[in-house]
């Protein structure tokens, strides 16, 4: 079988789409990426990425797919037997996207700002489409309690991107995280996960 191919450094976005590769247990190869050595700037890089980052993943065919949640949402359709998305057109299809969704365009941007703004006045949240920082988290917080995963009761995709995401701002001293149980015990149970280690090793 051929095998994808993922350009990856482990100080990037790019292990969200590994773990999710070692979910599926899709075959893939690892191309390095070396940040210092300008490989994302290079032409053959930017010819399959035009904007210069990773995740990017090259499928058996050619096909490129981009962005984190593309990826991850792409593998969930792409290997169905790993379950980690709910079938097109069940009830959990909708509150699935809602999820996998939320962790880039709104937790994600509204860390952002938090992290790299300091001290900062918040820019207008009736004006930015992932309101504020606090109330991503209290979201999360209210969607979690309770439960141990976001969409009904098993693990999906959207635990996958929406607990890395998670488990990179606490690791990076994102507020709220480190004093929230709920949350806090979410981030340990999904990164517990045998893939999560496989990807991380």
């Amino acid at each position: 079988m051929m095998k994808m191919k993922l350009y990856h450094n482990p100080r990037s976005r790019s292990t969200i789409a590994r773990w999710m590769l070692e979910e599926v247990g899709a075959p893939y190869e690892i191309v390095p990426v070396d940040f210092e050595a300008g490989d994302t700037r290079k032409p053959d890089f930017l010819a399959l990425n035009p904007m210069g980052k990773i995740p990017t993943l090259v499928l058996p065919q050619g096909e490129v797919v981009t962005e984190a949640p593309a990826i991850v949402a792409y593998l969930a359709d792409a290997f169905p037997q790993a379950g980690l998305a709910p079938a097109p057109g069940s009830p959990e299809r909708g509150p699935y996207y809602r999820w996998l969704f939320f962790g880039g365009s709104v937790f994600e941007p509204a860390l952002t700002e938090t992290m790299m703004r300091k001290g900062a006045a918040p820019l207008p949240r009736q004006t930015v489409g992932w309101g504020s920082y606090d109330e991503a988290v209290a979201t999360l917080e209210a969607a979690l309690a309770g439960r141990d995963h976001l969409i009904a009761d098993r693990f999906t995709a959207a635990d996958l991107y929406v607990g890395a995401q998670l488990a990179f701002a606490r690791m990076f001293g994102a507020p709220r995280l480190a004093e929230s149980p709920v949350l806090g015990a979410y981030i340990d149970r999904v990164t517990a996960r045998e893939a999560y280690r496989r990807a991380n090793a």
